[in-house]
């Protein structure tokens, strides 16, 4: 890993091992815990466990024998995905960022069955995404990661429109229903453009299967997490999943209602009950992300409780 003095230089993850990476991932849980109240352990061991079987795709930045920085990336069928970009704080500079983004991004591109890139890098500071790499073919939509406090939630009033709907604790036999919801909800929505999963039932499927299943949204938590039926017609009008991202920390991971039930309080009524469940588990604080440009969630958001605690962008490429 021998770089000339000063000068860092890219290496492939395949030719690291893990302990390469030691200090570089515990500053990086470090700097998720503190900063966002993040227990990023089970992501940093899934790196750790990739890395040993020489499984994990992206590059390593490096100064003389010390990795400085990586960023990884995951293909699945036509769509590369960009899983973390992290530069340790004694060389973070938006250049190194810019040139860890630039070398992932290319490397994706030249994959042939690839035609479309998605990555939400939250600890990556915005000067480093502007200009974004191949600009002609890549868009950036800023997105907020609001964090509330669970003091008050348990006293927010409940919202009168909320009797004409039946709201039930998730279970795994709502996946097709949340499934149709979501592709209905996001049609024609800034986050279908984000995460095309939100386009097609088959594409929410895989979503809420990597909610549940996966680390990447913290740990899949039930009995935050609720779901919406029409009393008249059983059909599935909203849903709010939950994870725990930390003991103390919940993440609301999806808030979708019908675009019929819009206005009628169903997604306030469905965040204050998820809220009030997260606070009963213990936790003293919970966070979300929501596209800057959804002024209306964001709003609903505000209004609960949420402010903003830092802004990063979503990143897509398209060929």
């Amino acid at each position: 890993m021998a770089a000339t003095a000063g000068v860092s230089t890219l290496l492939e993850l395949r030719q690291l091992r893990p302990e390469h990476l030691f200090q570089l991932l515990a500053e990086e849980e470090a700097v998720w815990q503190q900063d966002m109240h993040w227990d990023f352990r089970p992501s940093a061991e899934l790196v750790r466990r990739f890395l040993g079987l020489q499984a994990l795709n992206g590059h390593a930045l490096c100064l003389r024998d010390e990795v400085i920085g990586y960023a990884y990336f995951v293909c699945e069928d036509y769509k590369g995905v960009i899983g973390d970009l992290y530069v340790r704080a004694q060389h973070r500079a938006p250049e190194l960022e810019a040139r860890l983004l630039e070398a992932t991004v290319r490397t994706l591109l030249a994959v042939p069955h690839v035609r479309r890139l998605e990555s939400q890098l939250m600890l990556m500071s915005p000067e480093s995404q502007s200009p974004l790499p191949f600009p002609d073919r890549g868009r950036a939509f800023p997105r907020d990661y609001m964090v509330a406090p669970l003091l008050a939630p348990v006293s927010l009033a409940g919202h009168p429109g909320a009797g004409k709907v039946r709201i039930e604790g998730w279970q795994d036999g709502f996946t097709q229903q949340a499934a149709r919801l979501i592709a209905e909800g996001y049609a024609g929505h800034v986050d279908a453009d984000i995460n095309d999963q939100y386009r097609s039932e088959a594409g929410a499927r895989r979503f809420l299967h990597n909610i549940v299943q996966y680390p990447g949204c913290g740990s899949f938590f039930p009995p935050a997490s609720m779901a919406a039926f029409d009393r008249d017609t059983g059909r599935m009008t909203g849903l709010c999943l939950t994870s725990l991202i930390a003991f103390d920390t919940g993440h609301v991971t999806q808030v979708c209602v019908h675009p019929e039930w819009r206005g009628h309080g169903l997604g306030y009524e469905m965040m204050r009950r998820s809220l009030r469940e997260l606070q009963l588990a213990g936790c003293r604080q919970a966070s979300l992300t929501v596209t800057s440009a959804n002024t209306g969630a964001r709003g609903l958001y505000e209004r609960i409780g949420f402010a903003t605690r830092r802004v990063f962008n979503a990143m897509v490429w398209e060929l």
